[in-house]
């Protein structure tokens, strides 16, 4: 069988391409083009590799067989665009200079540091509260939000959970920040000096027993940075605050103290947040978020929950939180007419991902005690604090 092609006049003047019919073949070489090296294409059985039609052609034209017998394909097939894989369209490692994360606070604040360790070289763009962080992803002012969830000490962060389910963004990466609350103060004071001492009232009471040693009025203010920002505007001796080594560093003040939390093991869970889900994968462990309300019947949470223990599928986080549009539900009584309690929402941590089969089938099977399931995002496990 010969093969066959159409064959392409190249210019060598210009070096455009154009059809065989028409040209001026005095002034124009003919040549093809080859998809990785410049090869000889040989015909099959003695014939001219495009076949009669070009021999004859050819001899119209003037064209010698020895002219003729080198060529290559007009296109090089290394150029052509590749398929999109799973990898395409994850963020790389050296991605993370062009993203722009929104954050709840000023500079200094522990969600900035949040931000930072998971794309340490990403622009962090401060927001006056959680709303306004959401509200930037959504209006594409920024890439991402990072969001804090819950505590090891102060617990869940619930006003947060309500965001997640008010917002259609998607979590996509789970930061584990180990908290370092300092006391701070203006340059030149000792620890002695300070009389009165500012930070969220979540640090303040994360570090009561050691401001009680030394004697120290407690005030509240906005968060942690901003109590570092009004320390050093102010210039006062006896004001000290409590804030991160980051907050020390960017407002000029002195580190009196390090790590004064009552606790040791003092862990912050954030969230980051992006208008698109992640790809779920198996190369990593898995951590997938989904919110849902349950049917009525006796025995439904239960049967909703043994959905992930028949499946071997542990559950890291149950968060349960009143429905806002329906708070109360009315039952039917045997003994005293009609009942009143709570309708719950139910959030949840399972560790598997949704690239897993016995994932999917979980989901599948929960449908049959729901009444409404959101999936939240799939994202890595952060392993390492």
């Amino acid at each position: 069988m010969a093969l066959r092609c159409f064959p392409i006049w190249v210019c060598p003047q210009t070096g455009y391409h154009y059809p065989l019919m028409g040209l001026d073949t005095k002034r124009c070489l003919w040549k093809c083009s080859s998809s990785a090296s410049q090869r000889t294409v040989t015909a099959v059985g003695g014939e001219v590799p495009y076949g009669r039609e070009l021999k004859k052609l050819s001899d119209e034209m003037g064209l010698t067989q020895e002219n003729s017998q080198s060529v290559t394909f007009h296109r090089d097939l290394s150029m052509l665009p590749k398929p999109l894989t799973a990898n395409s369209l994850t963020s790389s490692a050296g991605d993370d200079s062009k993203v722009r994360i929104s954050f709840q606070g000023i500079p200094g604040a522990y969600s900035e540091t949040a931000a930072l360790k998971a794309y340490p070289n990403c622009e962090t763009v401060p927001c006056e509260d959680f709303e306004t962080a959401f509200q930037a992803v959504e209006l594409w002012l920024v890439d991402k939000a990072v969001l804090p969830i819950e505590n090891s000490v102060g617990g869940s962060i619930h006003r947060n959970y309500d965001l997640l389910l008010r917002h259609r963004l998607h979590i996509v990466q789970e930061v584990h920040l180990p908290v370092n609350h300092c006391l701070l103060g203006v340059p030149g004071v000792s620890k002695e000096d300070i009389k009165c001492v500012l930070s969220h009232p979540q640090a303040l009471d994360q570090c009561m027993k050691s401001l009680n040693e030394l004697g120290i009025q407690r005030v509240s203010a906005k968060d942690t940075a901003t109590a570092a920002q009004t320390v050093s505007s102010s210039g006062k001796r006896g004001i000290g605050a409590v804030a991160s080594v980051r907050a020390a560093n960017i407002y000029g003040l002195d580190i009196l103290a390090e790590n004064i939390q009552d606790d040791a093991n003092n862990v912050t869970r954030f969230l980051i947040l992006a208008r698109e889900p992640m790809i779920p994968r198996t190369d990593r462990p898995y951590k997938t978020s989904i919110v849902f309300s349950l049917e009525e019947g006796p025995g439904v949470l239960f049967k909703a929950l043994a959905v992930f223990a028949l499946r071997s599928i542990n559950l890291s986080k149950i968060e349960s939180r009143p429905q806002r549009r329906r708070p109360l539900r009315v039952v039917d009584g045997s003994n005293n007419g009609c009942a009143e309690y709570f309708d719950y929402l139910f959030y949840i941590d399972f560790e598997a991902s949704m690239a897993e089969t016995r994932a999917q089938h979980a989901l599948g099977h929960l449908q049959e005690f729901t009444s409404f399931i959101r999936i939240l995002g799939c994202y890595p496990m952060d392993l390492v604090c």
